[in-house]
């Protein structure tokens, strides 16, 4: 289908969802020289963090994560939240072999930061408000969309609670497509999704533990699921916890005194007792792949281009490398079609995005869906096969290595944003 060819599209990119990865690609994209418009659902008040205001969840992090917000300068007002991963352990219960991973082999002094949800949340929003190029659409539903040669058009409810004010379509070169696991973009296009259903629930909350832990990062693999604990800055700790979804909701409803009780005992005691429980909060977890990432002129990225299991804490580092592909796919260093204006949604850029990222995705579902596969599994060859994956990394510094570098999201090809380099902008006048 075609369109008015003297009519120019509303925005360069309208990105659907205004969650963390919708408002990290808004400040990707502005600074480039594109008008974008972030589309979200929810009514969000100003200063207020779009889905993550009461959000127990926190983030590990990894290193080139930290270098791309650093590159949207969202970095500065983040890093007081922030704590630093000095190292990790990985165990299993009931069986010898640990993993210990230090970031000094690397000669690096942390693998990461740990940042809680709400202050991420807080400072992309804002950083993504105060840019000059950006328009939020907040308390919008999109309904429709329809795609032409050059275009692709939404149709937005906004509800009861709208002032009236806002557009009831409208256009972009190129639409991005950042709205979660049940992506309804996703739907609306037909793609189809490969989907695994782990049959565990992640109950996450915050605790304080009897011992400081000096910036280590604990996680325990189980046959109901990984326990992990990562460091906060003020010497409490996030805690993700997945159980079969029985037992999870039994976790949700136990008393604080029980939970942290039987928090304290499935950590092995590693930092003595658990004390001051926080808001609690479950998430069920299953894998969703779609067939593909992109279709004409709309791209998917986070969790509607993958949703994954949080063992190994891959998730959301996993969509900000989206982010950094996007906008590097976006910038200057990329050349578009020299018969047509700049155009946000032109194929060669759509297939460099998509040709930098396939590599990585692969991988890393592959990696978390084999890590929770292995260590779920009962049969006995399952088990030896863990014990030796575990006394492997111990005693091969090489693979210990390789393992972490990808994990720190340096896994080729790697963007410019995660080494630190800046993206050259698309039009004059842009920064």
């Amino acid at each position: 289908m075609s369109s008015d060819a003297t009519s120019r599209p509303d925005v360069d990119v309208a990105i659907v969802g205004g969650g963390l990865v919708g408002t990290a690609l808004a400040c990707a994209l502005a600074p480039l020289g594109w008008a974008v418009a972030v589309i979200e659902a929810r009514p969000v008040a100003a200063g207020e963090a779009t889905s993550t205001n009461h959000d127990p969840r926190c983030f590990a992090l990894a290193a080139a994560s930290c270098r791309i917000l650093e590159g949207l300068d969202a970095w500065p007002a983040l890093a007081a939240s922030a704590g630093p991963i000095r190292d990790i352990v990985v165990t299993e219960k009931g069986r010898p072999g640990r993993v210990h991973l230090d970031p000094a082999e690397l000669g690096l002094d942390a693998f990461g930061q740990v940042v809680p949800a709400p202050a991420l949340g807080r400072v992309l929003l804002d950083r993504a408000r105060g840019l000059d190029g950006v328009v939020m659409h907040q308390g919008a539903v999109v309904t429709a969309l329809q795609q032409a040669d050059d275009r692709v058009t939404l149709a937005m409810d906004r509800g009861p609670a709208a002032d009236g004010s806002g557009p009831a379509h409208l256009s972009a070169s190129l639409v991005v497509a950042a709205d979660g696991a049940d992506s309804p973009v996703r739907e609306m296009l037909g793609i189809g999704t490969r989907r695994k259903d782990y049959g565990q629930t992640a109950v996450v909350c915050h605790v304080t533990p009897a011992q400081h832990h000096r910036g280590r990062a604990f996680e325990r693999m189980t046959a109901d699921g990984p326990f992990a604990m990562l460091p906060l800055p003020n010497g409490r700790c996030g805690l993700v916890w997945c159980a079969p979804p029985g037992r999870a909701a039994e976790l949700m409803e136990a008393p604080d005194e029980d939970f942290l009780a039987e928090a304290g005992g499935r950590s092995g005691g590693v930092l003595g007792t658990f004390s001051e429980a926080g808001a609690r909060r479950a998430w069920p977890l299953s894998l969703v792949v779609p067939e593909r990432d992109v279709d004409d002129r709309v791209v998917l990225v986070g969790n509607a281009a993958h949703t994954i299991h949080p063992a190994g804490a891959q998730g959301f580092n996993l969509g900000l490398r989206d982010v950094a592909a996007l906008a590097e796919a976006l910038s200057g260093h990329t050349a578009g079609s020299s018969s047509r204006p700049i155009d946000a949604g032109d194929p060669a850029r759509l297939a460099a995005y998509a040709s930098a990222r396939a590599a990585d995705r692969k991988a890393t579902v592959a990696f978390t869906d084999g890590l929770v596969g292995l260590f779920s599994s009962a049969m006995p060859f399952a088990a030896s096969a863990r014990s030796g994956a575990l006394l492997a990394h111990a005693l091969l510094p090489p693979l210990r290595r390789r393992l972490v570098s990808a994990a720190m999201g340096y896994r080729p090809p790697v963007s410019r944003l995660a080494l630190g380099e800046p993206l050259a902008p698309v039009r004059e006048g842009a920064s």
